[in-house]
């Protein structure tokens, strides 16, 4: 087999999401200060989730955890995986074209499900801007087929790079009606839906260019059709866990004034390095994973997950600690500006500190789940995600008495954690290849300690640089500042320690 080099994907997957990331900040900065925390802001919030909620149930969960690793074993056996494709592609596009029609029908009733706590005002915008932005469900299903087609061959750019174009149409879009002074949220909702047929004609080409021109077509039931979506089916029920738990959350904010709002935003904030670390990591280890076990190449299997386990925790846990020790200087200085106010910068650095607790686990989580994806058991992960459910809906609403908006956060962290034990406590019986190998074991406290010994250095350093923090301008300079302290120690602990080696690092970037 031609195994797909897995720390040049990692570093292409997370390079692109790094991009999509910051300019996620961009558009995230720009919505908290041109719109800010409030009625509009959670509908909006409320609005988009809806797509996203489903993209991920259909396209990004269910389906690609049963299509990736079946097409990757076709590509693997020098089967007709072209053929494969094109009928899921036709497939997907039936069920998700359906499924915006209902919407489009039935959207109060949906967002009735989804933030029943809404008053009159905020419901009815909701309801408005949800069937502006619904279909951009479609065109993201379909590209997050062509993303998956495009992974599994090994081409990791294009795939990893649609959703920047995103965040490119967002901020345009808003800088524009800023510009002129026309209505922004107006221009923010209509142009979502534009950005999904960018993406997807993105992918669509770029899988063209790689040998596979799927085209529409009538779908047809087949076989292999058949068995993808009996294998979908459980990971489309866990994936809709896991929609629920965010659902949940939402019920429960949706009772607070400016709490979906807050919530939001220290969500993309830890979003950050769980996209560029877990989400590149899980994008690149499914497809080789499932390549290496066609082809029986078991000790190939072990060194892919521990090399993956190993470089992303290298990551995680030292973004973790930064999210725990200084979350008020970031939000402060990214978030707290315009219609964002000190009161509303206070509780989202609370919400990511939160979140940065839990972050290891979601990380790990997308690690783990390979393991079962790429052995076609999509059946363990939905039973694990059904116990992380409860624990998250018990917690969300059992706590929001006693601490109020912040209980869906801490239910998340916790939910996060449980799931993991699961997919740990699951891996029994698989045999070597789910066991990480000696150098793992070995650096992963080292990690810990280069993460702790940079968590002092962070703390002492927002102390330090607190009064520059609060001044206009100079408060970007002393961030900066703090990130490179904390960067310096790890990097430099990392070293001394033997949890990192850039050698390593510096070679796998030559051989990209």
């Amino acid at each position: 087999m031609k195994p797909i080099r897995l720390m040049s994907g990692f570093l292409t997957v997370g390079f692109w999401t790094l991009a999509s990331r910051v300019l996620g900040f961009v558009r995230e900065v720009m919505l908290l200060s041109l719109i800010g925390p409030g009625p509009l802001m959670d509908a909006f919030v409320a609005a988009f989730r809806l797509p996203n909620m489903f993209r991920r149930f259909f396209a990004e969960g269910a389906f690609n955890a049963a299509f990736v690793p079946m097409f990757s074993s076709k590509v693997e056996g020098g089967e007709d995986a072209a053929t494969f494709g094109r009928d899921a592609l036709n497939g997907l596009a039936l069920v998700t074209l359906l499924l915006t029609a209902l919407a489009m029908i039935f959207m109060p009733a949906l967002v009735w499900a989804t933030a029943g706590g809404f008053g009159p005002e905020r419901f009815d915008l909701t309801v408005g801007f949800g069937r502006i932005v619904f279909p951009y469900i479609f065109f993201m299903s379909l590209s997050a087929l062509f993303s998956g087609v495009l992974n599994a061959t090994g081409r990791f750019a294009a795939a990893a790079a649609a959703p920047v174009l995103l965040n490119i149409f967002v901020i345009a879009a808003m800088g524009t009606a800023w510009a002129i002074g026309a209505e922004i949220i107006t221009w923010l909702i209509w142009v979502i839906p534009l950005a999904g047929i960018a993406q997807l004609a993105l992918t669509w080409g770029a899988a063209a260019r790689a040998g596979f021109a799927l085209k529409p077509a009538l779908p047809r039931w087949t076989p292999d059709m058949s068995l993808m979506v009996r294998t979908a089916i459980p990971a489309a029920l866990a994936t809709g866990v896991m929609q629920i738990n965010l659902v949940v959350g939402q019920l429960v904010a949706s009772q607070y004034d400016s709490a979906v709002s807050w919530l939001f935003a220290a969500d993309r904030l830890y979003q950050l390095p769980l996209g560029v670390v877990g989400i590149a990591v899980g994008i690149v280890l499914l497809p080789d994973l499932a390549r290496r076990l066609k082809a029986d190449d078991l000790t190939g299997a072990r060194d892919a997950y521990s090399r993956a386990g190993e470089f992303a925790m290298a990551l995680t846990v030292p973004s973790a600690v930064a999210l725990m020790v200084i979350p008020l200087p970031l939000v402060s200085v990214l978030f707290g500006r315009g219609a964002t106010g000190t009161d509303d910068v206070a509780a989202i650095a609370v919400a990511v500190a939160i979140y940065g607790a839990g972050l290891p686990a979601f990380v790990l989580q997308k690690v783990v789940q390979p393991q079962y994806f790429a052995r076609g058991d999509t059946t363990s992960p939905f039973r694990f995600a059904l116990v992380a459910m409860a624990i998250n809906a018990a917690v969300a609403v059992g706590l929001s008495p006693l601490v109020g908006w912040i209980a869906p956060a801490l239910a998340t962290t916790i939910a996060g954690w449980a799931m993991l034990g699961l997919l740990y406590w699951g891996l029994r019986g698989m045999g070597g290849t789910v066991k990480v190998d000696d150098r793992y074991r070995a650096r992963l406290p080292r990690i810990f300690a280069a993460s702790c010994a940079m968590g002092v250095a962070l703390w002492v350093a927002a102390i330090l640089l607190k009064p520059a923090l609060g001044t206009d301008y100079v408060r970007f300079i002393a961030l900066l500042v703090l990130i490179a302290v904390g960067a310096a120690t790890y990097l430099g602990a990392a070293q001394v320690l033997g949890a990192l080696k850039l050698s390593e690092i510096k070679g796998a970037v030559r051989r990209r």
